[in-house]
């Protein structure tokens, strides 16, 4: 991958870091008889944010399908919060059979990651990667069926502060997103918008494709089993987590509701390790007028994960592939479309010196939308308490 871009203005001058690491195939990609023209053609990408009003109109057009599908499969949450402590509490023969057998495997998982020592001695991590996204837009109408795919390649930069700090950065074909949250609000960032995630600060779903045991061994620890499978003819336990009502409310707005949200873990017999992680969630788009009229959104998505290596004692998954299928239904609508990712860990390292809350903040779009949430909600009580 690229990590550094040529200085185009001083032939002498000192190369410049890019922030997000390039993959070979995407830079030959851009176009242009030399590596000068495209450089350049990459650097006006790298600068879409900054584009006059009317140039992000055009791309806006151009891309907005492909925007919002890369959004869902590239900065997802999962709608649990990891401890704040670095204690990892399993008590076996506490609850039923299906939840003790869960923290029991959970406690295999511990082990084959490195420990749970290992584990608790990390506080921060930095990741790079590159990636292919290939997208099949799926329309249907009666009969007919019009399916359009494309491939593009991508890279992408994660930083992580324990624990509910992080920050990630992507690019893929002509589009850069990234999405973060502070510790109080999840949002994500685009060159077209920018929005902030209803409810408490929740993780990165990218951290549970095997970059961090430990939330993972968290995630699961209130899980039941539910049985086995075999993922490419490794046996494995399934770990199956179902969202409460109070967390779907608390994503839920006056315009949406989240109706479900499913987690399951496939945990191998033989290794311990994490191989495949699946979730669905269903959301329906309230309407003002009837119920019957609701629009539902429902998305699933199912990642394998391979190549584990130990990194400083942390068994690490440094590849795998994502299959996301988005179907939209309900009042005359039939719309799917499918996203396969597939990723690879160039880089990653734990505990990074400087890495400060400076490094996870929001943009300032976010944050003025949430200075007015809290407003209103304090008027609100105000008014309340006058009454």
């Amino acid at each position: 991958m690229r990590k550094l871009c040529p200085n185009l203005d001083k032939e002498d001058g000192l190369d410049t870091v890019l922030e997000v690491p390039l993959p070979e195939e995407m830079f030959s990609k851009t176009g242009g008889c030399s590596a000068a023209i495209r450089w350049k053609n990459m650097l006006n990408l790298m600068r879409a944010d900054k584009l006059p009003d009317r140039s992000k109109a055009v791309a806006s057009g151009n891309n907005d399908q492909f925007m919002f599908l890369l959004k869902i499969v590239g900065s997802a949450l999962i709608p649990f919060q990891v401890q704040l402590d670095h204690a990892i509490s399993l008590p076996v023969r506490d609850g039923c059979i299906k939840a003790s057998s869960a923290k029991y495997i959970v406690q295999q998982y511990l082990a084959a990651s490195g420990g749970q020592a290992a584990l608790n001695s990390i506080n921060s991590m930095y990741a790079v990667g590159q990636l292919q996204m290939a997208m099949s837009d799926i329309q249907q109408s009666g009969n007919q069926m019009n399916s359009k795919r494309t491939c593009e390649d991508g890279g992408f930069v994660l930083w992580q502060k324990n624990p509910d700090l992080w920050f990630l950065e992507f690019v893929v074909s002509d589009c850069k997103v990234s999405a973060g949250s502070n510790g109080t609000v999840a949002w994500s960032h685009s060159s077209t918008n920018s929005n902030a995630s209803k409810g408490p600060p929740r993780p990165l779903r990218r951290f549970f494709q095997g970059l961090d045991p430990r939330s993972t061994a968290n995630l699961f620890l209130n899980a039941v089993c539910i049985g086995e499978k075999k993922i490419k003819d490794e046996g494995c336990f399934i770990l199956k987590l179902e969202t409460s009502k109070d967390m779907l409310k608390a994503q839920s707005t006056a315009n949406t509701e989240v109706v479900h949200h499913t987690i399951w873990g496939y945990f191998s017999q033989r290794l311990g390790v994490l191989i495949q992680f699946e979730d669905t969630k269903l959301v329906r788009l309230k309407s003002a007028k009837d119920n019957n009229d609701s629009i539902f959104w429902e998305t699933s998505m199912e990642s394998t994960l391979k190549d584990y290596r130990y990194i400083e004692g942390i068994n690490i998954a440094h590849s795998g592939r994502t299959a996301a299928t988005i179907y939209r239904y309900g009042k005359n609508i039939d719309y799917r479309a499918k996203v396969e990712e597939t990723w690879k860990i160039e880089e990653i390292d734990f505990n990074i010196s400087g890495l400060s809350m400076d490094c996870f903040l929001p943009p300032a779009d976010v944050n003025k939308e949430n200075e007015q949430e809290w407003d209103s909600r304090a008027s609100l009580a105000e008014n309340r308490t006058v009454c």
